[in-house]
Formats: structure tokens, sequence, C-alpha cells
């Protein structure tokens, strides 16, 4: 007769909910304005923000890093939490731009940190990473896994843009955001997170060069591989039908419509896509937490940046349901509905 195959005493604890309970950002000193871009390309104030809403973004002093940047995020996280560095078990940084390919930036960022017990990596999912890595967070909070997760999103997108492209330079920057993931007492915290994908379309955001399939060599380093690449046209169609049925996916798992949402934290890319969304969803703009005339597009870190300001800020209190939702390259899309 067989043993009963014993049981971890992880799998006989019952699930529990993750709660977001501290979150941090930081942007550069350094502004660069449209007026600046003007005299860069052939552009205009009154064209970038007709399209896109952006009258401005931050930019990285050459020796401020990814990893830099994620850090002062997160002390700023970790001070409103109320934990130490030494509490933390896991650190995911969600980055289209890391220090190095590896090791990961999330290592650069726990020795910044000291915080000494975390085990550590990255993710890429581009625009969409931030929620990405809180549902990964999530997964081993509920499954007593980890205690305490720090999840961040940084960018220093300076350093992958063709300066020489003017449908393309005006619209990112750098920064990160950050959040402390763990569970509260009395609180449902994330309650739901749809996540979907679509490799049919990676030709049209992409930034083809670096890796393994284009080298940059002395042959091609003219052509700029190593930069950002996008169909705009095609980009704004897929983002604005795959951000709606994400946002929708979210509310129906949540058991919650629109009108129960007291913020609602878009992918910080382009306004027209807000302002399409918004008229599709029915819910009045001022609903939506908007900071992409400041910052521009900051990949993984613009929906965390837009978090911690709508929590410093007092857009959401205890309580509170807020739906997060995202694009990006991929193509990938994500949304999460969470109680405050």
């Amino acid at each position: 007769m067989s043993r009963p195959h014993p049981r971890s005493p992880r799998l006989l604890k019952p699930k529990r909910t993750v709660s977001i309970i501290g979150t941090g950002s930081y942007v550069p000193e350094r502004v660069l304005t449209n007026a600046e871009l003007e005299k860069l390309v052939d552009t205009t104030d009154e064209w970038i923000v007709t399209r896109t809403g952006i009258r401005e973004r931050r930019i990285a002093a050459s020796d401020e890093y990814t990893s830099d940047m994620a850090t002062k995020a997160a002390q700023k996280a970790i001070e409103q939490a109320g934990i130490s560095p030494e509490e933390i078990d896991l650190i995911l940084v969600a980055t289209a731009t890391p220090d190095m390919f590896f090791p990961s930036t999330a290592c650069f960022v726990q020795r910044q940190l000291g915080a000494k017990k975390a085990a550590c990596f990255d993710m890429s999912a581009a625009c969409s990473g931030f929620l990405y890595a809180l549902e990964v967070a999530q997964q081993f909070i509920t499954s007593h896994t980890f205690n305490t997760v720090l999840v961040i999103g940084a960018e220093k997108l300076s350093t992958i843009v063709d300066w020489n492209d003017r449908n393309t330079c005006v619209l990112f920057g750098d920064g990160a955001g950050a959040a402390i993931l763990r569970n509260r007492a009395g609180s449902h915290g994330v309650i739901s997170t749809y996540m979907g994908s679509d490799g049919s379309f990676t030709d049209i955001l992409s930034m083809p060069g670096g890796g393994c399939r284009f080298p940059i060599t002395r042959d091609n380093a003219a052509q700029r591989l190593n930069t950002i690449k996008m169909m705009g046209k095609e980009v704004y169609k897929q983002a604005v039908n795959a951000m709606l049925t994400a946002a929708n996916t979210a509310l129906e798992q949540s058991g919650l419509k629109a009108d129960d949402l007291a913020c609602i934290i878009p992918h910080q890319a382009n306004m027209r896509i807000i302002e399409a969304i918004a008229a599709r969803m029915n819910v009045p703009m001022d609903r939506f937490l908007i900071n992409l005339d400041k910052y521009g597009n900051t990949s993984a870190a613009a929906v965390a940046i837009a978090l911690d300001e709508a929590n410093r800020t007092g857009r959401m209190k205890i309580g509170d349901y807020v739906l997060l939702v995202v694009f990006g390259g991929g193509l990938t899309w994500a949304s999460s509905v969470i109680q405050w």
C-alpha cells in the first residue's frame, strides 16, 4: 500500500488577500519641453499637444540608470508602508530598459536598498509590465510563498529613443514607480486581474536591435535598430480595443461596474486613447488620473507613477475601488481592479 503524499505546511494554509500598503515614485530633475524638441526635429508644441496631450517629459542624467530611479521610488514606497528593506521577500522590476541584460536590474536595486533577504528578478512586458508584475506578486503572497513583495516599474527610455524620429521621440520619458504588497486584514486588495497578449503584432511596436536576432554591428549601426520603432495608427487602434476589453473583463470578474470606481488609472501614452476609452466605457474624464502631460509615456513606469500620484493626492481612500489598465508592445495588455 502506498503512503499518502505529504502535504506541505504552506499548502495547508488558506489563501489570503493581497493589498498595496505603500507606493512611491521618482522622476528625474531634467524637464524636456515641447519647445526644446522643436529645435531637435521638425515638430511644434501645438502638433504634439493636439495629437498626444504631452507637454513635457523627464530625462535622466547620463549617469542615472534604471536601477537608480527604481531604488528611489522603492525607498518612498518602503517609507510609506512603514517597513524595513530587510522585510522584503521578493523584488520584481518591470522594465524594457534594464541596466544590463544580466544581472537583473532587481539585483542592483536589492544592493542599493540593502534588502538582503529578497529574491530578485526582472519582467519584460513593455508598458504592461507593472500590472503583469503586480499579478505575479499577488500569486506569491496568496500562496504563502512570500509575505512582502516590492514591485517596481522603471524605465530610462531616453536611451532607446531615436531623437531623429519626430513621430516617436516626442512621446517618451524616464521615471519609476513602486508598490509594496502584503496581506492586510479586513481588505480585499487586488480583486481581479486580466492579462492578454497577441504575438502576431510584434512588428508594430518594438526595439528590433540589440538582441540575438539583430545584434548591433558596424554594418547596421546606421539603421538605429536599437531604438523604438512604432506604427502609430495601428498601435492606436489595437490599444483602444485591447484596453477596453481588459478593463471590462476585469470589472466583470470583480462583480463591479464602472460606476463603482472611485478612480481609473490608465496607461499614460496618449490622451486620444484615454478619451476613446472613457467614451466607450461611458465614464467622465474627471474619474481618470492623467499625468502624461507632465511625464509623457514612461512605459512600465507610467501606471506606477500615476498610482503613486493618485495615492498621495487623495484620489482614493481606504475601501475605494480603483481600476488600472495598460497596453504595450508584444502586444500585451492588462487590467486590475483593486480595493484600496
